[in-house]
């Protein structure tokens, strides 16, 4: 007979989110970790060897992302299911998750309720969406993205602002108190998004199109 827990797995680069997610995970009698992995690598490798029913896999993380990790997951284990748990809401993100197979993805202010809830449903193969997500799906579909890609978000500008000050990754990161691999994510998404090269080329489009 199937043990009645759910095994759950913790994929996420910050070992404080992940002391973090291991101490809620202990407050459910259903919910067991069985194990945790500090990138997409170790997550694909530990996947295979310990069979989890459900990975918390955060996307934004050096090395191999979540999407990529989840995408490799479901391939060599599809009975895993996968939900992407991290701080942003941008439609790449959303739809590489989703794409790549995660039956969810929520936002890192989730409450602990909501998780164990979005957990236990994953469990049974039922989806999960923040609703930021579930409006990044809805907007996706509705229109066509700006034939530019000028759809930046409001942190995106405020970053662009600063690479047309001249500022590298870690003085972003330092300016704007996030991680410095959090920085390196808003401007690839930036570089993306204005179909630039390098942070030149992309500040040089801003310019032209009045963005900073």
């Amino acid at each position: 007979m199937k043990d009645e827990k759910i095994h759950v797995m913790l994929v996420d680069d910050h070992a404080m989110v992940r002391s973090g997610l291991s101490a809620f995970l202990y407050a459910f009698d259903d919910l067991e970790l069985v194990g945790e992995a500090s990138g997409g690598e170790e997550a694909v490798r530990l996947c295979g060897e310990i069979k989890p029913d459900v990975v918390l896999m955060d996307l934004v993380m050096p090395g191999m992302d979540g999407a990529t990790a989840t995408q490799k997951i479901k391939e060599s284990c599809p009975q895993v299911q996968v939900i992407a748990l991290t701080s942003f809401k941008e439609q790449n993100l959303v739809e590489g998750a989703i794409k790549a197979g995660a039956i969810g993805y929520l936002l890192k202010d989730i409450t602990a309720e909501a998780l164990a809830d979005a957990i236990r449903s994953a469990n049974t193969g039922k989806p999960t969406l923040a609703p930021e997500a579930a409006q990044v799906l809805i907007e996706a579909t509705r229109a066509p993205a700006d034939k530019l890609g000028f759809d930046l978000t409001d942190r995106e500008r405020e970053v662009l602002v600063l690479m047309a000050e001249g500022l590298n990754n870690t003085q972003i990161a330092e300016r704007l108190v996030v991680s410095v691999s959090t920085a390196k994510f808003h401007v690839s998404s930036i570089l993306s998004k204005l179909q630039a090269n390098s942070r030149t080329e992309a500040v040089a489009v801003a310019i032209q199109n009045n963005l900073v």
